[in-house]
């Protein structure tokens, strides 16, 4: 090769690197993959282990707009490959108006074990909290092995309508100018388990309201059985850290809210032979999770964990709650609250606790079962959030 040739194709190189760096993408929704788990497990997974010739409807909210938008589609716990057919996406309110998504020029993909496909950019666009129909076609027989469970989300399959997230975990937003996503890492009570079905009031949903104006996006990664230091229902928060949070675009922020599963599930009907966890493996997976997040530059938000006296009490799952695991959630609020570690901290247990009773959650916050709360304990925990200047700075 002539030097003026080398120089010409270094040229050429720099300039398509340059016209990439001016696309601006972001996670504008999220939905954090799970591995299936069999019946001897507690709770009943509730979709199908097996779909065939099957069509899924799903609507999500986004949190930040944009001109473009391309939709993330994950097998990340599968040992199959799962085909998608036809996949459109177009406003809620104008269903006529979907458009036809591609992959790499091809209606269809292939999503190979353990991997994700990311649509082609489709020209859509679609205000901050704007609502999107997502419509899927699996025309061959598809092994469910990686799903979201719950998330007070329906996904409608055919003619029958189940809770949470077949294989669509994220739609990507393309922006003017480079925007900020703050990804909400947590469990149940991040995935919003007790506030209203379908009506989007979970508290990262009522932060993207508060963040909206900012033109910050919020992605929420919480799953439902999360732990930090342990497998649940899914993998530990340090093991999903990487795909969950730092490999977001656009991530600058994550909130941490973990550790009552850690602390609540050993003995319990969750995982009744597991030994207690400890402070200390507790905080070591906490300043394990700050470092990896401060290397890329991603600062962190800690959350103490809320009031639990009597979580489950009355129900198949008794026994979430006791007097030595009250004090070690005690003890891990305050190494969160004095230790220095977070960039920030939120205190959910300040704002969530009865005044009367602090080891119990506010009458008017709680969704009933004592560990969850509802729609208005979770506007309260956001509220709190939405007050942190770091946050939005």
């Amino acid at each position: 090769m002539s030097k003026s040739t080398a120089l010409l194709t270094l040229s050429l190189l720099l300039a398509a690197h340059d016209a990439l760096a001016e696309k601006h993408w972001t996670t504008s929704w999220y939905a954090a993959p799970q591995p299936a788990w069999d019946a001897t497990f507690a709770l009943p997974m509730n979709v199908p282990t097996q779909l065939d010739n099957a069509t899924l409807r799903e609507t999500v909210r986004l949190s930040a707009g944009g001109q473009r938008i391309r939709l993330v589609f994950s097998n990340r716990y599968g040992h199959e490959p799962v085909k998608l057919g036809t996949v459109r996406v177009g406003p809620a309110d104008h269903p006529h108006a979907a458009l036809a998504l591609t992959f790499s020029g091809q209606p269809g993909a292939s999503i190979l074990p353990g991997a994700t496909v990311t649509s082609d950019p489709v020209s859509l666009p679609v205000r901050p909290l704007s609502r999107l129909a997502v419509t899927t076609w699996l025309p061959s027989p598809t092994q469910v092995a990686s799903f979201h469970w719950g998330a007070q989300q329906t996904v409608r399959i055919d003619d029958t309508s189940v809770g949470g997230r077949l294989f669509l975990s994220a739609v990507l937003v393309e922006t003017a100018r480079p925007a900020r996503t703050v990804v909400a890492l947590g469990d149940s009570i991040t995935d919003g388990n007790g506030s209203t079905p379908d009506a989007d009031r979970r508290w990262p949903d009522i932060l993207a309201e508060r963040l909206a104006p900012h033109g910050i996006a919020v992605a929420n990664a919480g799953i439902s059985g999360g732990r930090l230091a342990r497998d649940g229902m899914g993998v530990s928060a340090l093991a999903r850290l990487e795909n969950d949070v730092l490999s977001q675009p656009g991530v600058s922020d994550v909130i941490v809210l973990l550790g009552i599963n850690d602390i609540g599930w050993p003995g319990s009907p969750f995982a009744p032979g597991e030994r207690p966890a400890t402070l200390d493996e507790l905080t070591t997976a906490y300043r394990q999770l700050v470092a990896a997040c401060h290397v890329r530059g991603v600062r962190v938000t800690a959350g103490t964990l809320p009031p639990f006296e009597g979580a489950l009490a009355g129900t198949p799952y008794a026994g979430h709650y006791s007097p030595g695991k009250e004090r070690l959630r005690q003890q891990l609020n305050d190494w969160i609250r004095t230790a220095g570690v977070f960039d920030a901290v939120v205190d959910f247990d300040a704002v969530l606790r009865d005044p009367a009773r602090p080891r119990r959650m506010r009458a008017g916050f709680d969704s009933g079962d004592h560990l969850h709360p509802g729609d208005a304990g979770y506007r309260a925990m956001a509220e709190a959030i939405a007050q942190l200047h770091a946050l939005r700075g």
